[in-house]
This record gives C-alpha cells, structure tokens and sequence, in this order.
C-alpha cells in the first residue's frame, strides 16, 4: 500500500514539474502560477522523502 501511495505522488510530482516547465516555456509566464507550482511540488517532495 505504501508504495502506491509513494508512486502517487511521484506521479504527481512528474505532472507538477512538466505544468512548471510549459509556464516557464510561455513568452511572458504567470510569476504567481511558478511560485504555486513550486511549493506544490516542494511539498509533494518532503512527502515522499518522509515514506
């Protein structure tokens, strides 16, 4: 069970940082949505790190 979960947010993580590389891709990127995107896959990091 853990491991799913471990995977879970791996894949959540991966679709977090392909989100932050199109913004960042854009002509002029959203600052605010980069940030968001940031703390989201920091955190979903630190959960992983954690199991």
């Amino acid at each position: 069970m853990q491991s799913s979960h471990v995977s879970a947010l791996q894949q959540k993580h991966e679709g977090l940082d392909r989100r932050l590389k199109e913004e960042m891709s854009r002509p002029s990127p959203d600052a605010s949505l980069v940030q968001d995107l940031k703390k989201a896959k920091l955190k979903l990091k630190e959960e992983i790190a954690l199991h």
